[in-house]
C-alpha cells in the first residue's frame, strides 16, 4: 500500500480540538502517515493552555498528499506570516486534497487556494469568506472538488470521516465511525444559531465581534494587497 501523506498545521494559539478530532479520525486512515508542521519542533499551546509537538518542520515535510489547517485564535496571526502562508500555497498547489476546519478556511483564502471554491468555516466568521473569493456555505462539512472544509471546532470528526471517505470508501469511515462510538447527542441542541435561541446567537455575535473586526480589516487589507498584484 503506498503511504498518504498527511500534513495538520500546529500554531501557538490554535484551537486544540480543531485539530485533535480530525487527528484522532486521519491518524486510523489505512496507510496514512500524520504530520505535525510548524516552523519548529519546539512545543507549541493551544488557545486554552494545552501543550502540543510538532513532529515536523516545514522545512522537512516531504510531499504531502493532505494539507489541513485548523483554526484558533493564533489564526490571525497566520494571516499575514509569509513563511507560513508560502509553505502553505505551495503544499496546497501540490496536494491531492486542501482542507481546513473552522477558520483554518481563512489561512487557506489567504494563501490563495479557496479562491472560486465553495468553503465553509465556524459559523460566526463566514460572512469573511467572501472576501477570499470563496463561496460561503454554511453547512458542518463542504466538499468542491479537492478542497474539503469544516464548520467550526467539533465538526472536525465529521470532517475527518469525511475525508476518509473521500480517500478510503464509505466503508471505512462507516467502520471508523463506530469504532470511534461517534453518537452525537448534545444535551441542549443550540449548537448553530439555526437551532439555538436568538438571544443566545446575540450573546455570543457579541463575544466574537472583536476578532470579527480584527479578521475582517485584516482580510480586506490582505484583499487590497492581492487585487493589486492583479
Amino acid at each position: 500500500m503506498t503511504k498518504l501523506h498527511l500534513g495538520m498545521l500546529l500554531y501557538p494559539g490554535l484551537t486544540q480540538l480543531d485539530l485533535t478530532g480530525p487527528f484522532e479520525v486521519l491518524s486510523r486512515l489505512p496507510g496514512a502517515q500524520v504530520h505535525l508542521l510548524w516552523k519548529d519542533t519546539a512545543p507549541v499551546r493551544s488557545d486554552t493552555g494545552l501543550g502540543l509537538v510538532p513532529t515536523t518542520t516545514f522545512a522537512d515535510a516531504p510531499p504531502l498528499d493532505l494539507i489541513f489547517i485548523p483554526g484558533g485564535g493564533g489564526q490571525i496571526a497566520l494571516m499575514e506570516d509569509d513563511q507560513v502562508l508560502d509553505f502553505v500555497a505551495a503544499a496546497g498547489a501540490r496536494a491531492r486534497w486542501v482542507t481546513s476546519v473552522c477558520t483554518g478556511a481563512l489561512v487557506l483564502g489567504a494563501a490563495g487556494l479557496l479562491r472560486g471554491y465553495a468553503a465553509a468555516t465556524h459559523w460566526a466568521f463566514m460572512p469573511l469568506l467572501g472576501l477570499l473569493g470563496a463561496r460561503p456555505v454554511d453547512e458542518r462539512v463542504v466538499v468542491d472538488r479537492n478542497r474539503i472544509t469544516a464548520g467550526g471546532v467539533t465538526a472536525g470528526i465529521d470532517f475527518g470521516l469525511r475525508v476518509v471517505a473521500e480517500v478510503a470508501g464509505a466503508e471505512v469511515a462507516r467502520s471508523l465511525e463506530l469504532y470511534l462510538e461517534y453518537d452525537p447527542a448534545p444535551p441542549f441542541g443550540c449548537g448553530h444559531p439555526r437551532r439555538a435561541p436568538a438571544e443566545l446567537v446575540a450573546a455570543a455575535r457579541q463575544q466574537f465581534a472583536e476578532r470579527y473586526a480584527v479578521r475582517r480589516e485584516q482580510l480586506e487589507r490582505i484583499a487590497a494587497r492581492a487585487a493589486g498584484r492583479t
